[in-house]
């Protein structure tokens, strides 16, 4: 089983291009095209040469490899679990300060 996890600082404000983000993630450039093409991942920018991903797309992928590795858990199924993961940081941000996170959204 490769071990290799995506592990750092995440800074959001600096985008990736898809060699960088492959390279930083130690994986194949068509699972990550895999990812885009079911809509897991976001990337900007219109042709794959001149995709640019964000540090929520680096999380993303560590989290999609964990699940893989330690679940066996397949992409459809990742898929989910993310925005699973999504839906309850949002809640828990409305639970830690419910008048200004329900009128900012």
């Amino acid at each position: 089983m490769n071990k290799n996890i995506c592990i750092g600082v995440v800074i959001n404000e600096q985008t990736l291009t898809l060699e960088e983000l492959c390279k930083a993630c130690v994986v194949q450039t068509s699972w990550v095209i895999t990812l885009v093409n079911e809509g897991i991942l976001d990337p900007q920018g219109q042709t794959q040469s001149g995709w640019e991903f964000s540090g929520d797309c680096l999380q993303s992928i560590h989290t999609i490899k964990r699940l893989e590795a330690d679940l066996g858990i397949n992409i459809a199924g990742a898929a989910l679990i993310l925005e699973l993961l999504d839906e309850n940081q949002r809640l828990k941000r409305i639970i830690e300060d419910p008048i200004n996170t329900v009128f900012k959204e």
